[in-house]
């Protein structure tokens, strides 16, 4: 024991390892209302750590050729000792990113997180939802699938249509005038270091922005306002070791669930692998409907639903922008909320009725992103398109004229 504390003494005078600790663990008052909201955020750090170790193993068995990497991936899945559970976890991990990332992101919409003094928490939170999207998107055209080939070659003809840049820019990103042996190598490279590498560093900028204003809870009270003799907030708990085990619980039970898609259900229906892209590429074989994986469905949906030329912007341009506006505008969120509450508990019924339709709305875009266009789902598409912009562009005229309840000085527990 004397070792180890002198050991801990001799890191620590050479390296802030006992301050860290106190600033982000020991020491760091959260709130004492977190609720269940409040697992998604720990959890998207765990799944992203899944993510990371899975696919270093996986990278080890891979080739990044055109030539060789259905059958490195088929390799992994029959022949590698444990290749099929690491290609599974990843997979399965992929998508319980999005889907943690998601219930985080719409724990921010409900308690108001990203409102003043959190405007960069949310913004540093937004970029990393972006760098998951790129990292996604890169690796999946790595599997040299039916579906990540066509998919892949979809996305990436959507940039030529910009106008002036965009043929060039297609080319670039793809390294060839078509998807190619040149397009798996450099996504392949983005997808295992460049994007996680600004991944990580987003996610350590987002923490520690965290930990300097401190975290929201349920009520949207400031526990900071209100300290004791000592400077320790009235209604704050250390993190360590009332939040590190409230989290353990929290991460016992997604693992409960992460196993049992893990092993029962990992292609989830053709949801999470597609069935197409357990057939190799064919660059004369187009599927005989394209579609990306569910966590961008939405987007595409909205891409999908500009059917208008306007002047020398065509439909497919215009998609495209709707497309990039629809993640874009969620940076504005901190500047759009009118409101003088932060938490739903105590806004009025105009914000619950906003947000209530904006969330069916974006499951609505979710499912129709994932059909063939027909008359009927594209007029869907484009209402449901319209409703989820006007979430945002009239949230300045209803946060401001909703009536609120007044919010307690002290954290409540409901």
């Amino acid at each position: 024991m004397n070792a180890l504390k002198n050991l801990v003494g001799w890191v620590d005078d050479r390296f802030p390892l006992m301050a860290m600790w106190n600033d982000h663990l020991a020491k760091y008052y959260a709130p004492k209302n977190f609720n269940f909201w409040y697992f998604f955020g720990s959890l998207a750090l765990l799944v992203l750590v899944i993510q990371i170790v899975t696919g270093i193993f996986l990278a080890m068995h891979y080739k990044p050729s055109a030539a060789e990497a259905f059958n490195s991936v088929e390799y992994i899945m029959r022949d590698v000792e444990w290749g099929w559970l690491m290609r599974y976890l990843h997979s399965t991990g992929a998508s319980a990113f999005f889907v943690v990332v998601y219930l985080h992101m719409f724990r921010g919409l409900l308690y108001g997180s990203y409102k003043q003094p959190r405007e960069l928490i949310w913004i540093l939170g937004m970029l990393i939802y972006l760098c998951l999207m790129a990292e996604a998107f890169f690796g999946y055209l790595l599997p040299w699938g039916q579906m990540s080939f066509w998919g892949a070659q979809v996305i990436i003809s959507l940039f030529g249509a910009i106008p002036v840049v965009g043929e060039e820019l297609a080319i670039w990103i793809r390294g060839d005038f078509v998807v190619s042996d040149a397009t798996l190598n450099r996504f392949f490279s983005f997808h295992i270091i460049l994007v996680p590498l600004i991944l990580l560093g987003l996610v350590g900028a987002h923490i520690l922005a965290l930990h300097e204003v401190g975290s929201n809870n349920p009520d949207g009270v400031e526990i900071k306002k209100k300290k004791d003799e000592n400077g320790i907030p009235l209604d704050g708990i250390p993190f360590h070791p009332y939040y590190t085990v409230k989290d353990i619980a929290g991460v016992a039970g997604f693992l409960i669930l992460f196993s049992l898609i893990l092993f029962y259900a990992p292609e989830m229906g053709g949801f999470f692998l597609e069935h197409p892209n357990f057939e190799p590429a064919d660059p004369l074989k187009t599927p005989e409907h394209i579609a990306p994986v569910w966590y961008f469905t939405p987007y595409y949906a909205i891409l999908r639903a500009v059917t208008i030329d306007i002047g020398p912007l065509d439909s497919k341009v215009l998609g495209v922008m709707a497309m990039g506006a629809a993640t874009v505008i969620f940076f504005a969120l901190p500047w759009l909320d009118r409101s003088p509450v932060k938490s739903i508990r105590y806004r009025g019924p105009l914000f619950k009725t906003a947000l209530t339709i904006f969330v069916i709305v974006f499951f609505i875009l979710g499912y129709l992103g994932t059909q063939p266009v027909t008359p009927l789902f594209t007029v869907m598409s484009q209402v449901c398109s319209v409703l989820y912009f006007l979430f945002f562009l009239l949230m300045p005229i209803y946060t401001k004229l909703d009536k609120t309840k007044p919010v307690p000085e002290r954290v409540t527990f409901k």
